[in-house]
């Protein structure tokens, strides 16, 4: 027996692929953004804010690769979801996961940068996550 709550409306279904079209454009922008602040870091570490002393220190290079590499990943996986490949659901999560931590420890470095990152990356989380395409 179906009720009628248990039934998706068109409207959610659209509303639903709203969300994830602008998650997935919300993921390519801070996949681009990652790329351009990496090789920022890569081409002149002086762009970088250095504050305090953190146990885990790094070089502000080994950021900027880091940085790039998350980039580019996030960027595939934007293209992705724009195509509505599965698989892309699945690593937008894991890599925007890791653009989390990436960013919260590189804090150190350039911090307001960094938690605006974290709050993009948890939107776009909350957002494929929350997406259902298989409801009808």
């Amino acid at each position: 027996m179906t009720h009628e709550s248990d039934i998706e409306h068109p409207q959610h279904q659209a509303a639903a692929t709203g969300v994830s079209l602008a998650a997935a454009v919300l993921l390519l922008t801070v996949g681009v953004i990652s790329i351009l602040q990496g090789i920022s870091a890569i081409a002149a570490d002086q762009l970088y804010v250095v504050g305090f002393e953190y146990i885990y220190r790094f070089d502000t290079t080994s950021w900027g690769w880091t940085h790039t590499v998350l980039g580019v990943l996030l960027s595939i996986c934007a293209i992705g979801l724009m195509y509505g490949a599965t698989w892309a659901r699945v690593s937008a999560i894991i890599v925007a996961a890791l653009s989390i931590i990436g960013n919260f420890l590189s804090l150190p470095y350039y911090p307001a940068w960094s938690i605006l990152i974290i709050v993009l990356d948890v939107v776009v989380i909350w957002a494929v996550a929350t997406w259902r395409p298989g409801r009808a």
